[in-house]
């Protein structure tokens, strides 16, 4: 799942994915990368840094939903809000923001997104194809059982992107 955190449309995907989970807890394995459209978009770059950062104690799927559910209110200060509401307990939470100590990460991101065609969010991966279908739980569990006919049920699970940041 290539997203950003300041797009409606991720948000509203975001939803549908957490059905997916609740639909597929053992098949389905969800990677989000940071694709921010900076363009449009100036704070997303600074959330998802916030996010990695979160994830550095194990907080990333806290934080991620707390970026989408708080999606218009970015802030750098209320990122640090945010991160505590996440359960976050760094002192440096702000300086690592302040000093972009994880902007190399979604860069990264960026990069392999567009290495991917990436160019609009949200982009989805179902086991490194490319998913054109729309965004809605019965779309994706049609093609979630598709590949999991196609690979049997318990011979691979169903990958969402490369990997996890944590």
């Amino acid at each position: 799942f290539f997203g950003d955190y300041e797009s409606d449309a991720c948000a509203a995907a975001n939803e549908v994915v957490k059905q997916v989970l609740a639909k597929y807890p053992n098949e389905v394995k969800l990677n989000f990368r940071h694709f921010p459209l900076t363009n449009i978009h100036q704070r997303a770059l600074k959330a998802g840094e916030a996010a990695i950062a979160a994830g550095q104690e194990g907080k990333f799927w806290e934080m991620h939903n707390l970026l989408f559910e708080h999606r218009h209110n970015l802030g750098t200060i209320t990122l640090k809000s945010y991160a505590r509401d996440a359960g976050v307990t760094s002192k440096v939470f702000l300086d690592d923001l302040m000093n972009s100590t994880f902007g190399w990460q979604v860069r990264g991101d960026i990069s392999f997104g567009q290495q991917k065609g990436v160019k609009e969010v949200p982009t989805f991966f179902l086991n490194d194809v490319k998913y054109t279908d729309a965004i809605t739980l019965a779309a994706f569990s049609k093609a979630i059982d598709t590949i999991l006919a196609e690979h049997g049920s318990s011979a691979k699970t169903v990958k969402k992107v490369a990997k996890k940041r944590a």
